[in-house]
């Protein structure tokens, strides 16, 4: 659908206004600056715009044969302040004004880094980590741009033009006027190619996004792509991204190469036409030699901004639509809010209550959890059930990843809606299924969530996670560098890690999603036995898929298709509940088989 012209322009200020909205902060904070910075711009453009009334003089004089060395010197003292002036006063404004624009990208980092940290799962499951990348180094960057050499250019060429306008009318009002007849040409191919810039950049932005995210997927998985050897497929694929890349940016460079010449060629014939005309004014007598010269300079200096206007208009809006593409992740808001009358904070929660939740992912059809009502106490509780049967999508509930209905997650009798987000998320330590590792030493690792924790601490819960003795005998101990993500460990060495990261909170809820999957049951059966003088008096969750280890537990949940199935000790499951027997059965035969 083709909007009218007028709906079509009233969206463009809106889009506009919008987005410079964000930037306003930023300029009301470095005002100081930049009032300094423009100062310093004008008083290169009043410098320069004084050189050809000396230029002027000079040539009058030697037309008129009053010159002498004296005044010539007399003149050149005076430019040659002028250019001192120029220069000083022209790295002023650089380090001002584009120290200015480095200081926004980095607040405006800043300012989308914390925010993406506030943001829930909802928003990164609808965005790739590629597109946001590209959000945090291209988008910027072209902002950045934008705000400096875009900021600059626009407002000396603004400047020059009205200054240059008026000393070339103060010589002759008549080919001024002729000087700038081709320049609405100029002014209606700019708006007219503009329009379509800021489609075909989007376009660009987009796609530098996509081969982003291919990069990053392509690296953190190398491993599975050699195994697999996919590397041919990835190459392609990564070759494909970048040939639509390269297609978008010469769509691009189609209206940067049209925009400039074109530009180019308006100056050119505003030269053209003051020659033929201002010369057979000179030749008339009408204006001095020196006019003449002085005239062309002052064309000369218009020429820049005419020039500048496509250069200018290609920054703009690549700033506009890199700035607009930030706007949207700075408006995305978290589903997890909590309520602004009561916001209690925990103090060593006691009971976990879920009271008939229910729980869909976004975008999903089939609930997740289905009706989920239970007590949750100190002690070990131990969940079970087939893979898809809710068990992680309930740790992802308990730890305040989604959120809930009112009143259907309860803590010591406190809506959690009615609780900071913080205060419960900072109530329990977490051992994801997928272990994060840092690319930094296995001592930072295990104590990332507890800053200045000492060495003593980190080695007693690695000897509880019985990672310690495996640790010692690397070759730097404690200070090896795991490499990303952990690569140079096994699996069952990284999430040990992980478990250890989780004890050192010494937080009243510990919840295991399957962190100990990667070990063998005896070695999990032995961590689980070890750690539980860390549990006492504390809420502990186990999910596991092997049962052996949750025997001792206080009470054990079976989940199947996103609800309880049963619940209870182990020894009354075994009596009341058929499934629960059955995988209990089959796993003691499997370990008896082996053995």
């Amino acid at each position: 659908m083709i909007l009218p012209e007028s709906k079509t322009n009233h969206k463009e200020k809106l889009f506009y206004r919008q987005n410079l909205s964000l930037l306003v902060p930023f300029f009301k904070k470095y005002r100081l600056r930049l009032l300094w910075g423009f100062a310093a711009l004008l008083g290169v453009d009043f410098f320069q715009l004084l050189v050809p009334r000396y230029i002027k003089g000079a040539i009058d004089d030697l037309g008129s044969q009053k010159a002498t060395e004296e005044i010539l010197l007399h003149y050149a003292f005076f430019i040659l302040l002028l250019a001192l002036g120029i220069a000083g006063c022209r790295f002023l404004w650089r380090y001002l004004i584009i120290g200015f624009s480095r200081l926004l990208e980095r607040d405006l980092r800043n300012r989308m880094m914390s925010h993406l940290l506030t943001l829930d799962s909802r928003f990164f499951q609808r965005h790739q980590t590629g597109e946001i990348m590209a959000l945090a180094t291209n988008d910027l960057a072209a902002v950045q741009l934008a705000a400096g050499m875009g900021m600059v250019a626009c407002v000396d060429a603004l400047v020059m033009t009205v200054a240059a306008l008026a000393f070339m009318s103060y010589i002759n009002p008549t080919l001024t006027l002729i000087a700038v007849l081709p320049m609405p040409v100029l002014a209606v191919a700019t708006r007219l190619l503009s329009k379509r810039l800021h489609k075909r950049f989007k376009k660009v932005q987009e796609q530098f996004a996509k081969m982003t995210e291919c990069a990053r997927s392509t690296l953190s998985s190398i491993h599975l792509i050699k195994a697999c050897t996919q590397e041919e497929f990835q190459k392609k694929t990564f070759g494909n991204l970048g040939e639509t890349y390269i297609r978008h940016n010469l769509n691009v460079a189609v209206i940067q190469g049209a925009l400039f010449p074109f530009s180019s060629l308006i100056a050119n014939c505003c030269l053209l036409l003051v020659l033929y005309f201002g010369g057979c004014l000179t030749i008339n007598g009408t204006i001095t030699i020196g006019d003449f010269i002085a005239f062309i300079s002052y064309l000369f200096m218009l020429t820049w901004p005419m020039m500048a206007i496509g250069w200018v208009t290609n920054l703009f809006q690549r700033g506009a639509t890199s700035l607009g593409r930030i706007q949207q992740v700075l408006h995305e808001k978290s589903s997890l809010v909590t309520s602004d009358t009561e916001k209690r904070e925990l103090t060593a929660p006691r009971k976990l209550s879920l009271r008939h939740l229910s729980f869909t992912y976004p975008g999903q059809g089939d609930s997740a959890l289905n009706d989920i009502h239970i007590d949750i106490t100190a002690g070990l509780t131990g969940i079970i059930g087939k893979t898809g049967s809710g068990k992680s999508s309930l740790c992802h509930i308990l730890m305040r990843l989604y959120p809930v209905a009112e009143n259907t997650y309860i803590i010591d009798g406190h809506d959690v809606n009615n609780l900071g987000l913080q205060a419960v998320r900072g109530a329990i330590a977490y051992v994801p299924q997928e272990t994060t590792l840092f690319s930094d030493t296995i001592e930072f690792n295990i104590a990332l969530g507890m800053k200045g924790a000492s060495l003593e601490q980190v080695q007693e819960v690695a000897r509880a996670a019985s990672i310690h003795d495996e640790i010692m005998n690397l070759k730097n101990g404690y200070q090896t560098r795991v490499g990303e993500r952990g690569v140079k460990l096994s699996g069952g060495q990284r999430q040990r890690i992980a478990l250890a990261r989780a004890l050192i909170l010494n937080r009243p809820i510990v919840i295991i999603d399957d962190g100990l999957s990667a070990v063998d049951m005896e070695t999990e059966h032995r961590i689980i036995h070890s750690i539980s003088s860390y549990l006492a008096g504390r809420i502990c969750i186990v999910i596991s898929h092997r049962m052996a280890p949750l025997i001792d537990a206080k009470e054990i949940l079976v989940m199947d298709e996103g609800h309880i199935a049963a619940c209870g000790p182990h020894a009354d499951l075994i009596r009341q509940n058929a499934y629960y027997k059955k995988i209990y059965t089959h796993q003691r035969e499997r370990v008896g088989r082996r053995e």
